[in-house]
């Protein structure tokens, strides 16, 4: 089957009626609840609260195979070049091959990764343990118990993520972030720090990305105020390829740890990018991390598509897309820790998906990446979740539980979990006007209160949801949840036929900035039409207008 037979077969059936239902697929499959539940390594994925019943599965599944999303996943773990318009591997999994194990995929430049991972992964375990162990400590000759990542994007989403989810307090150091280039975080995060105790990441491929290095030269600089200038210099270190830029800013040669070119930044928590959380943590807790995802690599490479996670979870995406047309999807885990998970999810899918064109430069023929939003539960209940039950448009819902938690408050849990399955059942079976007026009417409303507002109480239900659920929440459980995301959007890249590794589409904005700033400054630069009375008034707010 071709790619347009296929996706003509699923647009016939999105087109059929009722084919958004999803509760008349249960009355028709007592067993739905276990046909569409499938696991891999500790990762349940449940996708019977979606309208993928038997033919839109199989139209889905044809689609893959006539997309070769299989095809795209060898040559993306083999190493072949798949970031085409860069001309680059992508080779973010060749970072948590563990030594002396073989890829997942084999290739020349897989090879070439492996042999560059293995190197910067000793030296950072080399560095972790030093600092840990007090053989590296700060200028007055203190242990270091706080480290800052300065960062921005993939520099800082994914660190500060798994930070946020794995830190207690037995860990070895305490891990901060900061990424907007707004002075405010810095002087709201200033105040914890002591400058003798603190090691300081600068994270930047290139050490030139404007909003790290601006922040970098505040934290330098406060550094130096205690320390001196020399002594700042040993609180410092490189998360870069640019080892000029980085002398130049006063960092040696052994304190510069990189990563290549074929790791996007949204895929680089598994990198030297990662070496926060690796102090954070502890090493060993690092490692773990990786094998997580490393056991999440090896079931998308070996699984079949019908029991793959990342497939079926790309799948689910394409019939809510583009058969549905649901141009949104929340991200709600029900665990505090994973509070900044919905924002790494944002940059990794919304950065990688949202494209217009496809591989071969031709306008995309359907929508592509959807807008993706969330919240820990239950703050979400009691903030978007009432659009997501009552408006006209459906907004399907990626529900993430932990069903063991890391603390020692069960009925807290109970409850958690309790709010996360009512709300997935809330979206699926809805409330009926019938129901809405009997229960009304049960309770002593009268007649004419009861007209007035049971339209408003109902639920229209069939509204779409995935419940992924983890035994508990460590580094290897979100190892594994956060490669399960990765690989659905490579394939997502493949059904789509984008790009999933390119992000051209933040070139512009950074480039318009490099402009606008002299004339901010005060030099004379020629500006739009639309901004340049914007720079004049905000010049005359300051008061040098």
């Amino acid at each position: 089957m071709t790619p347009d037979a296929a996706w003509s077969a699923l647009d016939a059936l999105a087109g059929r009626p009722g084919g958004a239902a999803i509760r008349p697929l249960f009355a028709a499959d007592p067993d739905r609840p276990a046909r569409m539940t499938h696991r891999a390594g500790d990762v349940l994925l449940d996708l019977s609260r979606t309208a993928i019943g038997p033919a839109v599965l199989d139209a889905l599944l044809d689609l893959a195979r006539a997309t070769d999303v299989a095809g795209f996943r060898d040559a993306l773990l083999r190493g072949d070049a798949v970031n085409v318009t860069e001309g680059r591997s992508a080779l973010h999994t060749a970072l948590r091959v563990p030594d002396g194990a073989p890829p997942a995929g084999a290739g020349p430049s897989m090879d070439r990764a492996l042999a560059l991972a293995r190197q910067t992964r000793a030296r950072m375990q080399t560095f972790t343990e030093a600092v840990h162990d007090g053989s590296i400590r700060g200028a007055t000759g203190q242990r270091f118990t706080d480290v800052v990542n300065i960062g921005i994007g993939g520099s800082d989403l994914g660190p500060f993520m798994a930070a946020r989810a794995l830190w207690t307090p037995g860990c070895p150091m305490r891990a901060h972030h900061l990424a907007n280039v707004d002075a405010h975080a810095w002087d709201a995060l200033r105040p914890r720090l002591d400058p003798a105790r603190t090691l300081v990441l600068v994270a930047s491929k290139t050490f030139t990305t404007q909003e790290t290095m601006t922040n970098a030269a505040l934290v330098r600089g406060w550094l130096a105020e205690s320390l001196g200038d020399a002594g700042a210099a040993t609180h410092l270190v490189a998360l870069s390829t640019n080892l000029k830029a980085a002398a130049a800013f006063g960092i040696p040669a052994e304190r510069v740890f990189g990563f290549s070119d074929t790791v996007g930044g949204r895929f680089s928590v598994w990198s030297a990018i990662g070496l926060s959380l690796a102090l954070a943590l502890g090493w060993p807790e690092f490692e773990r991390f990786l094998a997580g995802a490393r056991a999440m690599d090896e079931h998308f490479l070996s699984a079949p598509l019908e029991a793959n996670l990342p497939v079926l979870l790309a799948l689910a995406e394409v019939w809510h897309v583009n058969g549905l047309g649901y141009p949104a999807r929340a991200v709600l885990p029900y665990d505090e820790r994973l509070a900044r998970f919905p924002a790494h999810l944002q940059q990794l899918e919304m950065e990688s998906l949202g494209k217009a064109v496809r591989i071969d430069g031709s306008p995309v023929p359907r929508g592509t990446g959807p807008v993706v939003f969330g919240e820990p539960g239950t703050n979400a209940q009691h903030s978007f979740m009432q659009l997501i039950h009552q408006s006209p448009t459906p907004v399907p819902v990626d529900f993430i539980l932990v069903a063991n938690p890391g603390h020692a408050h069960p009925d807290s849990h109970r409850k958690l979990l309790a709010n996360g399955l009512a709300q997935a059942e809330a979206l699926l079976v809805g409330r009926s006007e019938e129901a809405v007026r009997a229960e009304m009417a049960a309770a002593g409303a009268p007649a004419a209160r009861i007209d007035q507002v049971a339209p408003h109480r109902v639920f229209t239900g069939d509204r779409p949801s995935t419940v992924i659920l983890l035994p508990h929440l460590d580094p290897f459980t979100l190892g594994q949840l956060v490669a399960l995301y990765e690989h659905k959007v490579a394939c997502l890249g493949a059904l789509w036929g984008i790009n999933p590794f390119d992000q051209w589409g933040v070139e512009l904005g950074k480039q318009l900035a490099a402009h606008i700033l002299p004339a901010l400054e005060g030099l004379d630069a020629e500006q739009d039409p639309t901004t340049a009375p914007l720079i004049a008034r905000i010049r005359q707010l300051q008061g040098i207008g």
